[in-house]
């Protein structure tokens, strides 16, 4: 789509709902769509959505190996909730190799900040730039909020990606928390809160995949 198309996507959208969203999105994809997920808190909201629309549409996860057992829980659950169709992808190093040649994952300190970019290229973006390769989208679904940080203010329901080139739509972009806790309670959805994700660190940055300097970053790998 252009530049223009897009503009004009997010104007017709912005006063559909979210599941509307997601028709249109897997409508433009030519059988091509999947969805990215971490089993981050309110992501059974997404995978809800777009299993409503498309049952067997491929799941993206980069497992890096350094989530807490509660979220591993809550994706076993949620799989067998939804019927998931996971597409796993791993890190080239386990945890415990990236632990022993760089001294595990680093603190969450801006002093650290290229060590955290450093170990986000390696565990999750190399893996997820595997992932979409293999799996070619058209369209990636997400489920980007604007309220999850700053960074993500400039971004809209429907955006280019220029890391790993395929339509980004983001279904609940305009969503509070208020009104995801709402649909997880009104269709009886599991959630996780004991997520962490090394890295990213914190809520104020970005992990790589929704920034510029991770398409620079996984370019290298």
């Amino acid at each position: 789509m252009t530049l223009e198309q897009i503009t004009q996507a997010n104007a017709d959208l912005r006063g559909k709902s979210a599941l509307d969203v997601v028709k249109w999105a897997i409508a433009q994809a030519g059988g091509r769509a999947i969805v990215s997920t971490n089993f981050r808190p309110y992501e059974a909201v997404i995978l809800h959505l777009v299993t409503q629309v498309q049952p067997d549409i491929p799941v993206l996860w980069v497992d890096h190996g350094y989530n807490r057992a509660a979220t591993y829980q809550h994706a076993e659950q949620l799989k067998a909730q939804l019927k998931l169709n996971i597409k796993a992808y791993l890190p080239r190093l386990t945890a415990a190799h990236y632990d022993a040649v760089h001294g595990g994952m680093p603190e969450p300190t801006p002093e650290n900040e290229e060590r955290i970019k450093a170990f986000s290229t390696v565990m999750k973006l190399e893996p997820f730039q595997r992932g979409m390769k293999e799996l070619a989208p058209t369209v990636w679904l997400t489920a980007l909020r604007k309220v999850q940080n700053p960074n993500r203010g400039g971004l809209d329901i429907v955006s280019p990606d220029g890391n790993f080139n395929s339509l980004k739509v983001s279904p609940v972009f305009h969503w509070s928390d208020a009104e995801m806790e709402a649909y997880l309670n009104q269709h009886n959805l599991p959630n996780e809160w004991d997520y962490f994700d090394p890295a990213k660190a914190d809520e104020k940055r970005e992990c790589g995949l929704h920034a510029a300097w991770g398409g620079k970053a996984v370019s290298q790998t």
